[in-house]
């Protein structure tokens, strides 16, 4: 799960692994596999490290057997 900001400042957290594409309209619009839209406050560079660190964070819990 990450963390962003709806445009009237309302924290809220998606996951990550539900992002279909990010696009900057200018604002960034995120849009998930289930068709649903969230506009955020977040530039798309930003929501990109987030879901990157994310990943990262995951692959850090797994050990390899």
């Amino acid at each position: 799960m990450i963390s962003l900001t709806r445009l009237n400042n309302q924290n809220f957290v998606v996951n990550a692994e539900l992002i279909k594409f990010i696009e900057s309209t200018p604002d960034t619009m995120i849009t998930l596999t289930s068709g649903e839209r969230l506009l955020v406050k977040e530039q798309s560079a930003e929501v990109i490290r987030k879901v990157i660190d994310y990943g990262r964070m995951l692959r850090r819990l797994v050990e390899p057997t």
